[in-house]
């Protein structure tokens, strides 16, 4: 309750927003960038201002997702789906609102899970090895096929290219080059900033372009009245078992180690919307779309903590910079936390809980300075964005290429567009295809001397993805026969 204390984690959480909402700068750079500040300062004042920095940081994405749809984080990649299409609509004030408040309950979900039952989680973590991580895999690409609907064969092509790009740069095992053609920039393979700035920045300007000519009018109502925060109670009442369900996917995956919120994201937005009375509308502006998404990246913050501060194994990138944070200020992640640093451990949960608290806060009062964003013309905001942009991508790694990648990345999303090809299931096979590789070589090696009887969970995880992969074919085949008789009763028509 030291007054210096709660100002730093108001601070770093305010701080963490800004690097969240501009695309390009994320959490794990705002960690990255404020870890040197630390240095003088005590264990509870340093490593409390990098969790509010991280969770700052992370909900911080929805905003140029709804507004600009640019998710402002990897997290915050499934947020675009619904959250534009309701700015659009003139309900910015709903999209915001809802993702500020799921945010918030998203945490206080993962924050209690990680206090009340982590021991029971971590040696559910443990027991994961090659095996039970390339099952995983398997079932998360899995997933495209539900997120494609009646494109495929089109998702699938997209899942298969991110999959082959994540290969780029040197093997994981033997270190040997693949398809850097003597460029020495692409040892250390593709990034996934660049990677998704390209895909969803980009073709937002390209698009833009091609209407500079044709400009329409857009009415976009920005003087709201923020009642009720801009959604209603009943609303969020209505969607509590998709903010449990959500909560639970985000915590699950942040529990399994170099998944992150991404991941989570995507899939409680693909689970979401295949358990909804109306799938259809998802893609469209409602906010079960915008609730699923928020909730889970959030909800992976909790979990992600679990495998950090219990077995020392940080959870995605932002929790690896908050490792060194915690080895920097004598703090030792492990069993023994408790016993050791007792006191930091307990205050990073009641940091964790008054910065999600000053999350909401600030975002809800800030909500007016948001929406003021759409009243920008475009032709002056996606420029300074646009450089934005790639200055994020060259501060990711300190490399100008990265720019270049970020153009040569929006050039291949913009044909993919034309082609109706859908871009999420790439970044899906971005994200998993370098954890597939890497345990299925790992497999490989031990299944000689290790029997696959003997790992449940792997058995577990290939029994569900046939299923899903069956369900999945089937609604396909049915949705195909039905496009195909509706379209010939249309001709004879």
């Amino acid at each position: 309750m030291n007054p210096y204390i709660i100002l730093l984690i108001a601070v770093g959480t305010v701080i963490g927003i800004v690097f969240g909402a501009i695309p390009g700068l994320t959490a794990t750079m705002a960690i990255a960038m404020f870890l040197p500040v630390t240095y003088s300062m005590t264990s509870s004042q340093g490593v409390n201002l990098l969790v509010a920095l991280y969770i700052g940081g992370i909900s911080g994405g929805l905003v140029s997702a709804i507004l600009l749809n640019i998710p402002g984080t990897p997290s915050s990649v499934a947020t675009c789906f619904d959250g534009k299409p309701l700015a659009d609509k003139g309900q910015a004030a709903k999209a915001l609102s809802t993702g500020v408040i799921c945010s918030f309950i998203g945490t206080l979900i993962g924050i209690a899970m990680l206090i009340l039952i982590s021991p029971v989680l971590c040696d559910f973590a443990l027991k994961f090895g090659s095996f039970e991580y390339c099952a995983l895999s398997v079932f998360s690409l899995s997933m495209v096929i539900a997120l494609t609907g009646r494109d495929m064969p089109k998702g699938l092509i997209s899942a298969v290219l991110g999959c082959l790009l994540a290969t780029v740069g040197l093997a994981p095992i033997d270190s040997r080059p693949r398809f850097t053609f003597g460029n020495f920039h692409l040892n250390n393979g593709l990034q996934l900033l660049t990677l998704l700035i390209g895909l969803f920045a980009i073709p937002e300007f390209m698009a833009f372009a091609e209407k500079v000519h044709k400009p329409e009018k857009v009415v976009i109502n920005t003087n709201v009245k923020m009642r009720g925060g801009g959604v209603s109670a009943k609303e969020l009442l209505g969607q509590w078992f998709n903010i449990l369900r959500s909560a639970l996917i985000g915590i699950g995956i942040g529990i399994l180690p170099g998944i992150g919120g991404g991941v989570s994201c995507v899939l409680s937005y693909t689970v979401a919307k295949n358990m909804s009375k109306y799938p259809e509308k998802f893609g469209t502006g409602i906010i079960d779309g915008v609730v699923a998404s928020e909730t889970a990246n959030n909800g992976t913050i909790g979990g992600a903590m679990i495998p950090l501060l219990s077995l020392g194994i940080p959870g995605d990138a932002a929790t690896a910079m908050l490792l060194g944070g915690l080895q920097i200020h004598n703090v030792v992640p492990g069993p023994l936390i408790y016993q050791n640093s007792g006191a930091v451990l307990y205050g990073i949960f009641f940091a964790m809980v008054l910065s999600s608290l000053f999350m909401m806060l600030f975002m809800l009062f800030g909500m007016k300075f948001f929406i003021s964003v759409l009243r920008i013309p475009k032709n002056y905001l996606l420029p300074l964005i646009l450089v934005l942009c790639c200055i994020g991508a060259i501060g990711d790694n300190n490399q100008v290429f990265e720019a270049y990648s970020v153009v040569g990345f929006g050039l291949m999303a913009y044909l993919l567009v034309k082609a109706k090809i859908p871009t999420v299931p790439m970044i899906l096979g971005f994200i998993l295809g370098p954890m597939f590789e890497n345990n299925i070589r790992k497999s490989s090696q031990l299944i000689q001397t290790d029997s696959l009887l003997g790992h449940p969970i792997f058995l577990v995880f290939i029994a569900v993805t046939v299923v899903v992969v069956i369900l999945s074919l089937r609604a396909y085949r049915k949705e195909v026969n039905a496009s195909e008789t509706e379209a010939a009763s249309a001709t004879d028509t």
